[in-house]
């Protein structure tokens, strides 16, 4: 596990980013730089409008810095081509959100291999680890429901299980707790820190509980811009 978890490697440098407005400029994040390794959890606060979300999305390769990098196990993605980007954001990076974004349509193991059916026909092994990381959410028994059958906590288990099918060396947690009950949120934050510790996966969480952020290995906060 130790030698995994060194192979996991996030440096954050100088990002940063703004937003034309309609009178001036709007500087959201400010020179920003982190740097994570494997086994590394942080969580990210701040008041809404802050940039937390701005980041995450840089951080995910969703959206480009104006200035500034960002290397992941050695590799700026977003010197990589559209294709290329594509394939190692889905590669190296597991989501985790609010709304958890589920397809209705599909079973709970659909949707855990969601990742998988995107670079086309999934593996043997692949669908072995789906069932493996349903299992690890405690939904064994789960696994040909669809979303809509599953509670609020459920779906969010199952978005958890999914950002991990992959191996990612990162996993970005956008309010993964923020539409749950106080309960539910604790065992949500519980199970994701346990599995994200087992898989040696770095954890990024964007977030307003006090709770999920105190049981991170860090706390930062998004101040006028700047990490701190």
């Amino acid at each position: 596990m130790n030698e995994t978890k060194a192979a996991h490697h996030l440096v954050v440098s100088n990002l940063t980013k703004s937003f034309p407005g309609s009178t001036q400029t709007l500087k959201v994040l400010q020179d920003v730089s982190l740097e994570l390794s494997g086994g590394d959890s942080v969580a990210i606060v701040g008041p809404s409008g802050s940039g937390k979300s701005t980041l995450l999305q840089i951080l995910g390769t969703l959206d480009h810095p104006n200035t500034g990098t960002v290397s992941i196990n050695g590799i700026d993605p977003f010197e990589l081509d559209e294709n290329a980007l594509a394939q190692f954001r889905n590669q190296h990076i597991g989501f985790v959100f609010q709304d958890h974004h589920l397809l209705p349509q599909l079973s709970v193991l659909e949707n855990v291999l969601v990742p998988a059916l995107a670079l086309g026909k999934t593996s043997t092994d692949q669908v072995t680890r789906a069932h493996e990381l349903i299992e690890s959410v405690g939904l064994a028994d789960r696994d040909d429901h669809l979303p809509g059958e599953l509670s609020g906590g459920e779906r969010e288990r199952v978005a958890i299980a999914r950002s991990l099918l992959m191996n990612p060396s990162l996993i970005l947690a956008d309010e993964p707790t923020g539409n749950l009950d106080r309960a539910t949120a604790q065992s949500i934050s519980e199970l994701l820190l346990e599995l994200q510790q087992a898989s040696g996966a770095i954890l990024i969480a964007v977030t307003h509980s006090d709770a999920l952020a105190r049981a991170m290995k860090e706390r930062k906060e998004l101040v006028d811009g700047q990490l701190v």
